[in-house]
Formats: C-alpha cells, structure tokens, sequence
C-alpha cells in the first residue's frame, strides 16, 4: 500500500477525499483508520463545506475488503474487534458528516466500497461500472452497515436480492432502483461530482447542514417527532446571516452572497 492510503486535497471549500490502494483500493485496516482520522479532522473544518469521495485509478471506487486480512478474524468473537468496530466507526462517520458528501464511482464499487458509497447523500457513477454486495459467496453478509443502509435505499425486496445472489448490478439498474443519483459519461465521475460540490459550496451552509439532518431524521424517528424535531432546525436557520442575505438578495432583485461558513 502507498505510504497515503487516503489522499485529500481542499480547493474553495472542497474536499476531495481518494481512497489510494490502487487497483482496487481495497479496504485494510490501515485504510480505515486512515479515513477515519481524515474525515473527523475534514468534519470539524469550517473551511469544508461540501466533501467528495472518490478512488484512485480507473478500475475501481473500492471493491471492498481485502479478503488477505481475513484469516486472522475467523475465530468467535475477532473479527468485530479486530475490524468491523472501526470500519463502522468510519463509515458511520461519512454517514454522519454534518455537511454535504457525494461519492464519486470511478470504476466498481463492491462490497465494502458499495457500503461506503451508501454513507454519503448523493452518488455519481460513470457509465458502465457495476456495483455489488457480493459477500455472501465468502460465507458472510455486508458488516458494515449495508444491510441497513443499501436496504433504505432500494427497499427491502431488492436488498434481498443484492446480497443473496451477490450478483453484480450494473450501473442503469442501480439508477432505476435509486441506489445512485446520476450516470455520467466515463470518465466524468470525478468532474461532476466536483461540479455539484462546488454548486453545494456557493449556498447556504447552515440551512444545508440543517436540511441534511432534517432528511435524516425521516428515518430515524416518527413523523411526529421528526416534524417537531425540524421545528428548532428552521429556528436556527431563520436566525442566520445566511437567511438574512437571502431574503435581502430576494427584495433587492441580485443573486444572494452567502458568507462561506
């Protein structure tokens, strides 16, 4: 593995975060905590607004774990010490990235790479890459939140079917199926994705961390207490400079300026 397992750059309140264990970029350990480390440091910046996930190379987003580490976990009670407790920490942490994140599919994403993808909002993929939970054919299931997360996504029918089979999906199906945003020429993944972060980065920050949670929620707790629970988010919201400038901008007839916060 390189001496960087995960790559970062910031441009005009962009990250770009690269997964770097080329070819394949398969998931290690030294990978997660890697990312574990960049994304809490990324998360705490206020000079990121909107951050990027990619892979290096061409071939592959992430094809997921690197099965070469798996012998040392198949024993009782190893392998969630060993490996899933800090793989659920990072992904979770992508998860939870209290401002926008857009994954970039730059090849297949397999697995563990399909279940990191599912942790950020929105998700670009080139034309025809494919995506899979192919676990099953190793005698295990997604471990790192793709039962729960891929499932919100397409529905409990069709997750079935992903990580039963284990069959590859290719990337028109997993449009249809709303697993990912958009299809872009190959090639484009990463441009376009940039491209939509930097639009994210021009608006309002506050109101969208606060329209992310908002979302969120719709999920996590009845309608009744997410209803409620949006109430003090657009006190907050009401209550910023963001807001302030937007109505101005609205009167005054002129795009609105948001201060970048």
């Amino acid at each position: 593995m390189s001496a960087d397992p995960v790559l970062c750059t910031v441009e005009n309140g962009v990250a770009l975060v690269t997964l770097n264990n080329p070819p394949l970029n398969l998931v290690t350990l030294e990978l997660t905590s890697h990312l574990n480390a960049l994304v809490a440091r990324l998360a705490a910046n206020a000079a990121v607004r909107v951050m990027v996930l990619t892979g290096s190379g061409t071939k592959a987003f992430c094809a997921g774990s690197d099965v070469k580490e798996f012998p040392r976990m198949m024993t009782a009670g190893t392998v969630v010490p060993t490996k899933l407790a800090l793989e659920n920490e990072a992904y979770s942490r992508v998860d939870d990235f209290p401002k926008p994140t857009i994954a970039a599919l730059n090849g297949l994403a397999y697995g563990g790479g399909l279940e990191l993808a599912v942790c950020c909002d929105l998700i670009v993929a080139e034309a025809g890459i494919q995506v899979a939970l192919p676990e099953i054919n190793l005698g295990v299931f997604p471990g790192s939140g793709g039962t729960i997360r891929v499932t919100r996504r397409v529905g409990e029918a069709r997750a079935k079917e992903m990580m039963f089979f284990g069959d590859p999906l290719p990337a028109e199906t997993a449009l249809s199926w709303g697993l990912i945003n958009r299809i872009v020429r190959k090639g484009e993944a990463v441009m376009t994705a940039l491209e939509m972060a930097r639009r994210l980065a021009g608006k309002p920050s506050v109101a969208l961390q606060m329209c992310k949670q908002s979302i969120d929620m719709a999920l996590d707790t009845s309608e009744e207490a997410g209803v409620r629970a949006t109430l003090a988010l657009s006190d907050k919201v009401f209550a910023s400079e963001d807001c302030a400038e937007g109505v101005r901008a609205f009167f005054a007839k002129e795009p609105p300026r948001f201060e970048h916060r």
